[in-house]
């Protein structure tokens, strides 16, 4: 593949990519000049023009399989229109050159027929994933679909040929997207990326290797515990064994059977009350734990509770305030500032370092500021492991190629599209989007149709 087709700055040609030198090249394109040229130059010249732009991924020869001389055209019908024009002005001065009337409103329009010359090319499922803004070009949606990272209905699919059918939704990873619209890391966040990633593998084998080791100690002390435990639950076991085996020998000919039984009975019921006081004292034990972190927590919320603004009353004083007062509270107020901005740029650092933030002395506007840009640091954070620059931003150059054919709908949220149905001519427009003029559509579909047909 010709990687860097889209980066050429010699030939100019258009491409499918929002590269910055794409842009420049759409911006100094000029059709080529008809003077001096057969027209069979003109076609060919068109075509290679066209062909740069539409489908560079794909060979001449498969796209001339796809090449379809009949075009998908509608027309909209108006009642008014059909009424006026019912055909009998046109049958009146047919052949005695007279016009009579004007002609209806969707035929003051012409339909770009010609533009409709590469509409097969739009079902590819690689050229729809760059119409929905999921890829920054058309070969960077044939690499996603490749690798995997697109599904068809559900499916995953690996063919980027794959021609969509109405109603098809196709999905893209949402890192993927992100990669391919994000802003591309500078060399610092590549290198920052580098060491947080080396240190948290090194952190990981640390902490793999600690757990192991508690795990060891653990399993250690509790096979130390069990075997304790065996041991006395066996002696005290094999204590009561002896005595009741005694008393039953000694009663041997006293005891009547009921009595053997009961003894019998009792050693079980010993056996399972020494099982439920155990179960019994760590039940205990857990519930007074949390018993007591509730006390702490309820303990502590209190404490930071303070009286608000409404219920404190005001003073008698403060109505017969004079000037100078007024001045002073105004001067106060005027030092307090910077000492809040200072507070609101402190608690934002606690909360960026992953502690406790106490908001209690912020006021309400510095509250509402904190949560604004805490919630923005939730939902866009800053994290090396990716592989485009976080925050995340636009990519540069974006702008110029954002928009969504009208055969398309689009759901950002979820990175997903469904093909509404086949793009088509109107009166005026086409809904296939090219960058050139009717001087290059018209000549590329020429060469088409004498070569196809």
């Amino acid at each position: 593949m010709r990687n860097r087709a889209s980066n050429t700055l010699s030939k100019g040609k258009i491409r499918q990519s929002w590269s910055k030198y794409n842009l420049y090249n759409m911006q100094r394109f000029r059709s080529p000049s008809t003077t001096n040229r057969t027209f069979f130059q003109q076609k060919w010249s068109a075509k290679a023009a066209s062909r740069a732009y539409h489908g560079e991924q794909v060979r001449e020869g498969q796209w001339k399989r796809m090449f379809n001389h009949r075009i998908r055209s509608v027309i909209p019908m108006n009642a008014s229109d059909l009424a006026a024009d019912d055909g009998s002005l046109v049958s009146s001065g047919r052949g005695s050159g007279l016009d009579k009337g004007g002609k209806p409103a969707y035929q003051k329009r012409p339909i770009p027929y010609t533009h409709m010359t590469f509409a097969p090319l739009e079902r590819r499922l690689d050229v729809a994933i760059f119409r929905a803004l999921f890829a920054s070009s058309a070969r960077q949606a044939r690499q996603f679909v490749i690798h995997g990272a697109v599904t068809v209905n559900g499916q995953k699919m690996k063919h980027p040929s794959y021609l969509l059918n109405p109603g098809d939704l196709f999905q893209v990873d949402p890192d993927r997207v992100l990669y391919a619209t994000g802003h591309t890391k500078t060399p610092y966040e590549r290198r920052q990326g580098r060491l947080a990633r080396r240190s948290a593998k090194e952190q990981r084998s640390e902490e793999a290797e600690a757990a192991q080791e508690a795990e060891d100690s653990k399993e250690t002390a509790k096979e130390g515990t069990k075997e304790a435990e065996k041991e006395d639950t066996k002696e005290t076991l094999k204590a009561l064994l002896a005595q009741a085996r005694s008393v039953m020998s000694a009663g041997k000919n006293t005891l009547a059977p009921q009595r053997k039984q009961e003894l019998r009975g009792f050693q079980q019921a010993v056996r399972r009350v020494l099982s439920r006081s155990e179960s019994s004292t760590v039940l205990a034990d857990s519930l007074e734990a949390q018993f007591s972190q509730l006390t702490l927590l309820l303990k502590a919320k209190r404490s930071e509770k303070k009286p608000d603004k409404k219920d404190v009353k005001p003073r008698p004083e403060d109505a017969f305030a004079t000037d100078k007062g007024d001045a002073a509270v105004a001067s106060a107020k005027k030092d307090a500032e910077p000492a809040a901005s200072d507070k609101l740029s402190e608690a934002f650092a606690q909360a960026t370092l992953g502690n406790e933030v106490d908001a209690s002395e912020l006021s309400e506007e510095e509250f509402d500021t904190l949560k604004r840009a805490l919630t923005q640091m939730r939902d866009n954070p800053l994290d090396n492991s990716k592989t485009y620059s976080t925050p995340w931003q636009p990519r540069q150059y974006m702008s110029a190629f954002a928009f969504i054919p009208r055969y398309l709908e689009v759901n950002q949220n979820i990175c997903a599209a469904v093909y509404l149905r086949h793009p088509v001519a109107r009166p005026g427009s086409a809904e296939v989007p090219t960058p050139f003029g009717e001087s290059i559509a018209t000549p590329a579909y020429g060469w088409y149709l004498r070569r196809r047909w």
